[in-house]
């Protein structure tokens, strides 16, 4: 009765300061003029559906920007034609500081390992999360990060095993593709239970749900919209410059990095073996974890290969740092240590610091000239997601006596 008291007491002063923090962050966004664009983007490709105009020749904005999802986020993107722009705003405003709770709480739950993640804990961490600069900027652009990000936490925090598990990452895929490296490591996680124990079914099942999953989406989306789909599937998933300029600083991703480091728009085969060999790692780190049970640096380090190995992987998109860092500052709790602790004060220096934006970058390809210190600067992210990867090379036991050093 004590507890549950004092658990009472403490939940609405979490919720008071979680809601200051949001007010105060909604007046931030307001006072810097948040253009909101590819919410913008999202409606424009909802009224194209609807006027039953060719997807991919579409450019709006006053930045002309195209689309680049599978027709399957098309569709769920006509209902915001349904709405005036600024209630849109609003209502995505909104929408996306709700998801951000839930994904606070998700990826509790499954880091803590447990059932339900307390209450008043999701609603500190999201105060504080909400300041960061992959939140602040998903927000700043309405963009839907957060909602793929719960979508492959609603299956990977629960159950093995249960009979939906494997839906959130297969929807997700069919909104963005990158998601689908999920459905890859939980098929590799079953076939390496099968050769060492025998042990398949939990993580294979759940890979073949993504799949159908993903498949049902994809071909819903085929029969309503034939011809965008016939140009998606056979041309604009191969031209990642669609996106964006792969040495914009913004790009988080190895290719980004590497452009900026060799000077080139475009990093060609060295991003190739760069990218098929930190897959190849990632995975392997993955897998590995999940077969010492530690599920939820096994997670992350599919989350971390993903947005690396991605062509394109916007500040934006590292919506997954917050998981990431609470991973790190759990487990310096939990088993302390200098370096623990430094590794996870540095990380969220990392995502906190903005620290990307203090480089030359904008109209110009000034990234293109930048020094050795500037490129350091703009990569931290895919630096910081290389040292999560390499540390998970150490299973969690044996790196307590360095740890304590």
């Amino acid at each position: 009765m004590i507890a549950f008291a004092a658990a009472r007491r403490r939940v609405p002063l979490a919720a008071g300061v979680c809601l200051f923090s949001f007010t105060a962050f909604w007046l931030a966004q307001r006072a810097a003029d948040v253009s909101m664009i590819d919410l913008m983007v999202y409606r424009a490709e909802g009224e194209t559906v609807r006027a039953g105009g060719d997807l991919y020749a579409l450019r709006t904005t006053e930045a002309h920007l195209p689309t680049t999802y599978p027709p399957f986020a098309a569709l769920l993107f006509t209902p915001l034609t349904l709405l005036d722009t600024p209630d849109m705003r609003t209502l995505a405003t909104l929408g996306n500081l709700l998801l951000l709770v839930v994904f606070a709480a998700l990826s509790l739950r499954l880091i803590l390992e447990e059932r339900h993640a307390r209450v008043e804990a999701a609603l500190w961490v999201s105060a504080l999360a909400v300041w960061c600069e992959p939140v602040w900027t998903t927000l700043r652009y309405g963009q839907i990060n957060l909602l793929l990000a719960v979508l492959v936490l609603w299956d990977l925090s629960r159950r093995p095993g249960h009979r939906w598990a494997g839906l959130g990452i297969g929807v997700a895929a069919a909104i963005k593709l990158t998601p689908a490296l999920f459905a890859v490591f939980l098929l590799l996680t079953g076939a390496t239970e099968a050769l060492r124990r025998g042990v398949w079914r939990p993580a294979v099942r759940h890979a073949c749900v993504a799949a159908v999953s993903f498949a049902g989406a994809t071909l819903l989306a085929a029969a309503v919209l034939p011809y965008d789909s016939w140009r998606f599937w056979t041309r604009m998933v191969f031209e990642a410059g669609r996106v964006g300029l792969a040495e914009d600083t913004a790009n988080q991703s190895l290719r980004g990095v590497l452009a900026r480091l060799l000077h080139t728009a475009e990093p060609g085969a060295w991003w190739a073996v760069s990218a098929a060999a930190s897959c190849a790692l990632g995975l392997a780190v993955a897998v590995a974890a999940a077969l010492r049970g530690e599920r939820a640096r096994a997670v992350l380090c599919c989350a971390a290969t993903a947005l690396l190995v991605s062509p394109v992987s916007w500040s934006h998109h590292w919506v997954w740092c917050v998981p990431m860092v609470l991973a790190l500052g759990v487990e310096a709790a939990r088993r302390g240590g200098r370096v623990r602790w430094a590794a996870a004060g540095a990380a969220s220096l990392v995502f906190c610091s903005y620290a990307l934006w203090w480089v030359p970058h904008g109209a110009g390809r000034l990234e293109l000239a930048q020094n050795y210190g500037q490129m350091t600067l703009s990569g931290l992210y895919a630096v910081t997601a290389s040292a999560f990867l390499l540390a998970g090379l150490v299973p969690a036991g044996r790196s307590q006596a360095v740890a304590n050093e």
